[in-house]
């Protein structure tokens, strides 16, 4: 059984680094960019016009396999997410996504890093650990809420923690959802932008602003979430 392991192992790490080639030899993150999403606005009209399910499950497989490699472009993702789709459906595609390629990340980092990830960074994952054991779950989703960590970060890391998939999914779905919503909401006006000084709308100002209050807002949340835990 363990020689099918470390031979699985060796199978699905080949296969991830292939996939990372790839994206480097393809520079696959020159089209994950604000700039070149834009000029592909027209070509983005058209399926929506002649084939709004194919640009639904293109964009949702791609932000799957986006998250589920750890490759950059999440963000303008989910910006594409709200200009494409607007704020309720694009919120929905872009929750679900993340959330199952977070999933797919944790478990691919279980599979193939764990036992390697905990012996050879035993001291820097106690502060995890520390969380972990004194809060559980609820450690996870208050990282999800304030980005403390990287996003792909989170996925791995948690990935040798005493923390099941189910548990690892749900904290995920409801944690990111307060930023991946401003984040939609953002790119729902981004794609109103015609000329620079649309970029001085109010609606503009406003979607940035909430995503620098983001943080400060997660966090002074998580402080009443744990404070109504403790009474």
């Amino acid at each position: 059984m363990s020689h099918k392991k470390n031979i699985l192992r060796i199978v699905l790490a080949l296969l991830l680094l292939s996939s990372g080639i790839a994206a480097y030899v393809f520079n696959i993150t020159d089209y994950l960019n604000l700039k070149f999403l834009r000029d592909q606005k027209e070509i983005f009209e058209i399926y929506q016009t002649h084939a709004p399910a194919d640009l639904v499950n293109l964009f949702f497989m791609s932000y799957i396999i986006i998250t589920a490699l750890s490759l950059p472009g999440a963000a303008v993702m989910t910006l594409l997410g709200g200009a494409l789709f607007g704020f309720w459906k694009g919120l929905i595609l872009v929750s679900f996504a993340s959330t199952f390629g977070a999933t797919l990340a944790f478990l691919m980092a279980r599979f193939l890093l764990r036992d390697w990830i905990q012996n050879r960074y035993q001291k820097q994952l106690s502060t995890l650990n520390e969380g972990f054991e004194k809060e559980g779950v609820f450690y996870l989703f208050a990282l999800r809420l304030i980005p403390l960590f990287p996003f792909f970060l989170v996925n791995i890391l948690t990935s040798v923690m005493p923390i099941k998939t189910r548990q690892f999914y749900i904290a995920s779905q409801i944690g990111m959802l307060p930023g991946t919503a401003v984040y939609v909401y953002a790119g729902t006006e981004l794609a109103k932008i015609e000329s620079p000084s649309d970029i001085l709308s109010p609606s503009i100002i406003f979607a940035f602003a909430l995503l620098g209050l983001l943080p400060i807002t997660m966090k002074k949340i998580i402080g009443i979430l744990r404070h109504r835990r403790k009474i």
